[in-house]
């Protein structure tokens, strides 16, 4: 096994937890395999009683999960990590596993539609309450605490809007009612943004976007310290199987080998869009992480180290001037997904955040007229074109 402990993020991101098998493969190995075999019944009961280490079943641990696994905490800075099938697979777990009937989660408003499902719908089902807030205001973060808040869970930046919260200061809000702090990192990245190092304790990311970030499969990933993970969130998840595939894994491995080069293309390129839609006429409003006029953007200076491959904006035309400017782009694909090679654009009120009750959408900020824009590697003159003549066209 590797020893990164003096790498830079670049370097771990190609060989970070790498384990070679004895035929000293370069590419890592993919462990296509459900189950495992034991040289005996007594090594099968040792391996059973947590004896004799080893795997047991693939949808408890893997050798080629289990890469990606540890890559992914040395880029981090986790101690303990679990690849499930999907990003909301690591949401729902990851909150699942910190609560019981008679808890309560706090959350802000500005969640992705199946987040916000989640926290808002499904808890109560389990007897867990929630209440949502404006995120951003710290002073709602410590009103809505109670004796019985086991957990928050926020996105930072938000999805669709880019709001940018305090991690900080909510940790340290949570950690004095006893409870626990998950982040989304997604629109972050965990090269613009480590949410443990700013006092998160659970961080999750849906690998699918930018971590894969070639639109080929699904995968997440809840990292944490070793005891929470062993002791609170390893039998819930063996149990109820989210598992992530070892293929899967395999196919996010590579995508970490090339992930700090795509960001930080993505992100210029974003921030040469961001430019250039402010000025623009037929942009009623702009809202961009790496720019000063950002709302947040003492905060975001404070915790990111750098803007984000995403941004939104609003078209003065409205819905018919979003869908006429979104069917003229060429380059930029229509698209629910995000941090793609490929640049995307989304109407979030039609798809994403359809789910989301329209008088939410509207305090969110999320109006018929607001585009979703994830860019990808392209150039960035060709974008800037394509964007131009689709907005020449309404």
């Amino acid at each position: 096994m590797t020893d990164a402990k003096n790498w830079k993020p670049a370097t771990r991101l190609v060989h970070g937890g790498t384990t070679r098998s004895s035929f000293g493969e370069t590419s890592e190995a993919i462990f296509l395999t459900q189950g495992y075999v034991y040289d005996s019944s007594e090594a099968a009961e040792a391996r059973f009683l947590g004896e004799n280490p080893g795997y047991i079943y693939s949808r408890y641990a893997n050798p080629t999960v289990g890469m990606f696994e540890r890559r992914m905490c040395e880029l981090e800075g986790a101690e303990a990590a679990r690849g499930t099938a999907s990003g909301m697979a690591a949401v729902n777990s990851a909150i699942m596993a910190c609560v019981k009937a008679g808890d309560h989660v706090i959350a802000p408003k500005a969640l992705f539609g199946s987040c916000r499902y989640i926290i808002e719908k499904l808890l109560p089902r389990y007897g867990v309450e929630s209440t949502l807030i404006d995120g951003t205001d710290i002073e709602q973060w410590k009103a809505a605490v109670r004796p019985n808040t086991t957990a928050a869970f926020l996105e930072s930046p938000t999805n669709p809007t880019l709001e940018v919260i305090d991690i900080p200061a909510v940790a340290d809000i949570i950690h004095e009612a006893g409870g626990r702090l998950i982040v989304d990192n997604v629109f972050a990245t965990a090269i613009w943004q480590s949410p443990l190092a700013l006092g998160a304790d659970v961080v999750i990311y849906s690998a699918t976007k930018h971590i894969d970030g070639q639109g080929r499969c699904l995968g997440g990933i809840v990292l944490s310290d070793e005891k929470w993970i062993v002791e609170e969130f390893h039998d819930p998840f063996k149990h109820t199987g989210p598992a992530m595939s070892p293929f899967n894994a395999w196919v996010l491995l590579k995508g970490l080998e090339t992930l700090s080069l795509r960001v930080e293309r993505q992100t210029a390129n974003a921030g040469k869009l961001a430019e250039f839609l402010a000025d623009h006429s037929a942009v009623s409003r702009l809202i961009y992480p790496g720019r000063a006029d950002h709302p947040q953007a003492d905060i975001v200076a404070k915790q990111m180290q750098g803007g984000s491959t995403m941004l939104a904006f609003d078209l003065a035309g409205g819905k018919e001037a979003a869908f006429k400017f979104s069917n003229a782009l060429e380059i930029v694909s229509l698209s629910n997904n995000l941090g793609d090679a490929k640049s995307l654009i989304t109407h979030p009120a039609t798809t994403t955040h359809q789910s989301v009750a329209e008088d939410a959408r509207l305090e969110l900020g999320i109006t018929d007229k607001t585009l979703r824009l994830s860019v990808g590697l392209e150039d960035a003159d060709d974008l800037l074109e394509d964007v131009a003549k689709a907005l020449a066209a309404v």
